[in-house]
């Protein structure tokens, strides 16, 4: 299911453990872990494989440890699991064969503090699992239970198991073109920047979900736009290219760089500014105006597999009341009669659903504006009775981002 090579040498996995760990130690430590200059250092061909190694562990771990919880009596410290995870995800998901799954574990493990003492364990461990070899792709055992219940709560059992099916999935990567709007689905592998058409800006990376609010804004050339939150910088893109005079903001100045250089790479124009969304003291309303709001990410699990592991419940009232204050900051700046486009890529009802009607509870002067069927290429199946779209993995065939997005109008 992988073209990256079955064979790595010791540098390439002990790389691929200090990058689990750090995925599963907190939050946007997979994207930390994959630009330290220790992957940066590897040879192509070894950061290859440390990167796919780490990304089937993430994506199955819920039934590796499963499987590592039937064969362990007493959990070995972290860092001997972590090597665990890894080699059962080389034997079971990327097929990398046996004599090399399990010797180059059992040399990962030796060389850890105290590591020598469960040399056997690992040997035993793995060298079992191939006799006995596990099914890795069971929908109950790919989420968190935390995170299961809550999706059976909201969604039924039916799309609950239906998104815990996408989890497992390498996506497909999406790319929104510049001369149509539209997006299109490449199967193309490896780094994107040696794609043609990627420097001469033809195209941007952008998940076809995430395409879906900015053309929900349905901006004409000359009107005006507010892209809030505006990295990495796909729908400030989105908006230029469709004639828009932009303002794209962010609160970093590092991720809007990024916008910035996608800007230059592509030929579009904006005017780029670092502020704080909440507090940005520009006087200005726009026609137009696009949140899309920090949020728990849940529904980007495709990409980021550690969001599962490493979110918790307690993050989501704490995010919920970061975007109530950036949707009220947001719909202070749009004109009367203007679009104000909010969304968030969770699955979480709070911060989508109840968010929305929320603010709309206490803010009279903005009404809920359906979206109609198919409009801004959203999934028929995504379309809620209110006009609002909630987007599912499953919604799109190879699987999508989850999204909510409402279109809302100010009176």
């Amino acid at each position: 299911m992988n073209d990256t090579p079955d064979i790595a040498g010791l540098p390439a996995r002990a790389a691929a453990l200090d990058l689990l760990a750090t995925a599963l130690a907190r939050r946007a430590g997979l994207d930390e872990g994959l630009n330290h200059p220790a992957m940066s250092a590897l040879a192509p061909r070894d950061r290859a494989f440390a990167r796919a190694v780490v990304m089937a562990t993430l994506r199955h771990l819920g039934a590796i440890d499963a499987v590592l919880q039937s064969r362990l009596k007493k959990p070995p410290p972290e860092r001997i699991v972590h090597a665990l995870r890894l080699g059962v995800a080389q034997l079971f998901v990327l097929k990398t064969p046996p004599h090399a799954a399990v010797g180059a574990t059992v040399d990962v493990v030796a060389a850890q503090k105290g590591g020598a003492a469960f040399k056997g364990l690992a040997n035993a461990v793995l060298r079992g699992l191939t006799r006995e070899p596990p099914a890795l792709d069971d929908p109950d055992l790919l989420l968190p239970t935390w995170l299961a219940a809550r999706w059976r709560a909201a969604y039924g059992e039916a799309d609950a198991r239906a998104i815990a099916a996408v989890v497992p999935l390498e996506p497909a990567t999406d790319l929104t073109i510049q001369a149509t709007g539209a997006t299109e689905r490449s199967g193309q592998k490896g780094d994107v920047s040696a794609w043609d058409g990627f420097a001469d800006g033809a195209w941007w990376v952008q998940d076809a979900s995430a395409a879906v609010p900015a053309r929900l804004l349905d901006v004409k050339p000359g009107e005006t736009a507010l892209d809030l939150c505006a990295a990495p910088g796909g729908k400030t893109l989105q908006l230029a290219a469709a004639g828009a005079k932009v303002v794209a903001l962010d609160r970093s100045a590092g991720r809007i760089r990024r916008v910035s250089e996608n800007l230059a790479r592509t030929g579009l124009g904006a005017e780029v500014v670092v502020a704080d969304a909440a507090e940005w003291k520009d006087g200005r309303t726009f026609d137009a105006v696009l949140l899309d709001a920090p949020c728990s990410a849940t529904g980007t699990f495709r990409r980021h597999p550690d969001v599962l592991w490493v979110a918790s419940p307690a993050d989501i009232p704490k995010l919920a009341a970061v975007q109530a204050r950036l949707l009220d900051s947001a719909a202070r700046r749009v004109k009367p009669g203007g679009r104000l486009v909010y969304c968030v890529c969770s699955l979480e009802p709070e911060e989508g659903e109840g968010q929305v009607a929320a603010f709309l509870a206490r803010t009279p002067g903005f009404v809920l504006d359906p979206i109609a069927e198919g409009e801004g290429a959203a999934p028929a199946a995504s379309r809620r009775d209110d006009g609002a779209l909630r987007i599912l993995p499953h919604h799109r065939e190879g699987g999508t981002d989850g999204f909510y997005v409402a279109r809302l109008r100010r009176r």
